[in-house]
């Protein structure tokens, strides 16, 4: 089948060259004529595990290709609607301008009978309303079909999906839309993975949805944190013993210093956004969410400054940039915003992450940066484990007793061994943790 995919950031490449390795003759386009270089030349321009490989055998078979013309979408039966939802200036509401402009753009290209399928996280209602164009102007026919993409598996998540959700109107029409996504995710079907078809507003909240959920859930925990130190509890035990209810469950019960990256922070604020201008309170406790989610950052600088008496001049080695493991993803990154605050308070601040140090350096330039994890180690006052990769983890604490000037850890994500790191000798810090 011939597929465009309109924008080609984190989710739409990824989405293109996923597709070309399913078979489908591909073409993505997007407005960045550097990006699209980056990508032609096979180069992803963003660290995320298994992308150079698919997208390299993509090019190599010839069924991808990548162009700054939107012209080139014509012809392709399928297109993929892949830009960015930023919030709009001066509020949390989503701004649709790149979807607008993509579909909109769109439209000279379009023949009857195509599909275009808007991937990008909307508010409710945003289908309908695109619809209603798509349909006048060129006879195609528009459907819902969020992502659910994990950053750091976002192929596996692309090739391999837990489900499938697709929003599409009413009658035939719907039915037509429906199949001609059956037959792009032919081979994943094949696998038995669920399909559910929806009408367009349900698709639209799913992805929000979930990711709200998940905030909720995260900020819970962190809450927990709070009563723990205040209490003498251990967060980490509490979250093993309720996680084994199986209406609560384990995963994303893990506290410390909160949630970031370019999703849950963004589509929990444009969510409340949108039911506030729906006229409802439904979802108020998200401010709540949000809040929690914020002070865990307060707490981690605060926890460091009682360590080390006072931040002015002291010496901090941060161990991790990206809002989580496996990406080199600063946006909205409780870890980059710790280090910055910690800056900003007059800490001499040594920094490392083994993906993220290129792009953390573009936002904070400030911030000194290391090559290495003993390099950013070497003299430090106190060290601060602020994303959870497993080269931190897995840190030998003797080893780092050696390179350190005095031994203290903040553990940021409750991920190290407490008691291996106060055996080596550390005053050993976690967030809800004795």
């Amino acid at each position: 089948m011939r597929i465009s995919v309109i924008g080609c950031g984190y989710l739409g490449a990824v989405h293109a060259a996923c597709m070309a390795e399913l078979g489908h003759e591909v073409v993505g386009i997007d407005v960045d004529e550097r990006k699209v270089a980056e990508l032609s030349a096979g180069r992803a321009p963003f660290f995320e595990p298994g992308l150079p490989e698919v997208l390299g055998r993509a090019l190599d078979s010839g069924r991808l290709r990548f162009s700054t013309d939107l012209a080139d979408a014509a012809g392709a039966e399928v297109h993929f609607v892949a830009v960015g939802t930023p919030q709009t200036k001066g509020s949390h509401a989503a701004d649709l301008t790149y979807v607008d402009a993509a579909v909109e753009g769109l439209l000279p290209y379009l023949s009857d009978g195509d599909l275009v399928v808007g991937k990008s996280t909307v508010p409710v209602g945003t289908a309908s309303r695109l619809s209603e164009l798509v349909r006048a102007s060129s006879g195609a026919d528009l459907a819902w079909n969020p992502e659910f993409l994990r950053e750091g598996f976002a192929v596996k998540d692309t090739l391999t999906p837990d489900r499938f959700v697709y929003g599409v109107a009413r009658g035939e029409t719907g039915e037509r839309a429906a199949a001609q996504l059956d037959a792009v995710y032919a081979t994943a079907l094949a696998a038995e993975t669920p399909r559910l078809v929806t009408d367009y507003a349900t698709a639209e909240l799913v992805k929000v949805s979930a990711n709200a959920f998940l905030a909720t859930k995260i900020s819970f925990i962190n809450a927990m944190a709070e009563v723990a130190e205040a209490t003498g509890a251990d967060v980490t035990q509490l979250a093993d013993a309720i996680g084994y209810d199986a209406r609560i469950g384990r995963k994303f019960l893990n506290a410390g210093i909160g949630f970031g990256g370019g999703c849950l922070p963004k589509d929990i604020r444009a969510f409340q956004a949108r039911a506030d201008e729906l006229g409802l309170d439904s979802l108020a406790f998200l401010a709540d969410v949000d809040a929690i989610n914020l002070r865990r950052r307060d707490r981690v600088v605060a926890l460091a400054g009682e360590l080390v008496g006072d931040l002015a001049g002291a010496r901090v080695a941060v161990l991790g940039l990206a809002f989580k493991p496996n990406s080199d993803d600063v946006r909205d990154s409780p870890a980059l915003d710790v280090a910055r605050r910690l800056r900003a308070s007059g800490a001499i601040v040594t920094a490392f992450d083994p993906e993220a140090n290129a792009t953390a350096g573009r936002v904070a330039p400030e911030l000194e940066y290391a090559t290495d994890v003993e390099s950013a180690l070497r003299d430090a006052d106190v060290v601060l484990v602020l994303t959870e990769w497993t080269e931190f983890r897995e840190l030998d604490p003797a080893v780092v007793a050696g390179l350190v000037s005095h031994a203290r850890v903040v553990d940021g994500r409750n991920t190290l061994d407490s008691v291996a790191w106060r055996a080596a000798g550390f005053d050993y810090r976690g967030l809800g943790r004795p």
